[in-house]
């Protein structure tokens, strides 16, 4: 009997974090969702795993107060004990973020530490904290963005934060390879989602404008990331490890 795998997705109750879940689940990979205050939300998409035949479950999680990693991976080793009868799991998916749309000139200390504690130090740290539970041969996903390789006015901390998790994500990648363990990064484009209030999905003129600077010609849809994350969750990904995938459709090339 082929041993269940298990993901952890955290920001999983909606938008591309809910996307993975479900592309995971879709490959037979069990799946665990943070959500942060939408637990409504949450049990819905664990709902939609369960009717799949794939187990899965919840936990709520503040990615930006580090603080209180300690008691969630106290919750975390019940949940996976209670739901898949086992102490550990496969796959870090450490997609958890908010957006902060500012001018360099105009960022404020706060929007700039809120950045980094939610988007790079809990990164880091929820990372570190995982390893006792995160089994050999395993992988993380780290989530960058396009916005690391092109520029925006206006997501200076934002995009500079992702700019410090590709490069810890080669870090992860050298330091973990003796316990087989792969990190790589996928970096979404510009995606219709409520993300940053949803001015992709819902500004018809900036959704046309990101159109025109993307090779496939459109905005990105949730569709179009999840599965690249579940991919890099299987045996046909066992040979990619430190690598930045961008899925942006060939914005600004």
């Amino acid at each position: 009997m082929t041993k269940q795998r298990i993901a952890l997705v955290t920001g999983g109750s909606r938008g591309l974090g809910k996307n993975m879940a479900s592309a995971l689940a879709a490959k037979g990979i069990g799946v665990i969702i943070t959500y942060h205050t939408r637990e409504e939300a949450a049990l819905g998409v664990v709902a939609e795993i369960e009717k799949t035949g794939v187990p899965a479950a919840a936990l709520q999680l503040d990615a930006g107060n580090i603080t209180g990693f300690d008691a969630f991976f106290e919750k975390l080793g019940i949940t996976l004990q209670n739901h898949f009868g086992t102490g550990t799991f496969d796959f870090l998916i450490n997609n958890a973020g908010t957006g902060a749309h500012a001018s360099f000139a105009e960022t404020t200390e706060e929007q700039f530490d809120s950045m980094v504690n939610i988007h790079f130090k809990s990164n880091f740290f929820l990372t570190q904290k995982a390893l006792p539970l995160l089994n050999d041969g395993g992988g993380i996903v780290n989530i960058s963005s396009g916005l690391a390789r092109f520029s925006f006015a206006g997501y200076a901390a934002y995009a500079s934060m992702k700019g410090a998790v590709e490069t810890l994500t080669r870090y992860q990648a050298k330091e973990l390879g003796g316990r087989h363990i792969r990190a790589n990064v996928v970096a979404p484009g510009a995606i219709e989602t409520d993300f940053g209030g949803g001015a992709v999905r819902d500004n018809a003129e900036l959704n046309g404008y990101i159109a025109s600077l993307t090779a496939l010609g459109r905005a990105g849809l949730p569709d179009d990331i999840g599965g690249v994350v579940a991919f890099l969750c299987t045996d046909d990904a066992k040979w990619i490890t430190g690598q930045r995938i961008e899925v942006s459709g060939g914005m600004m090339l």
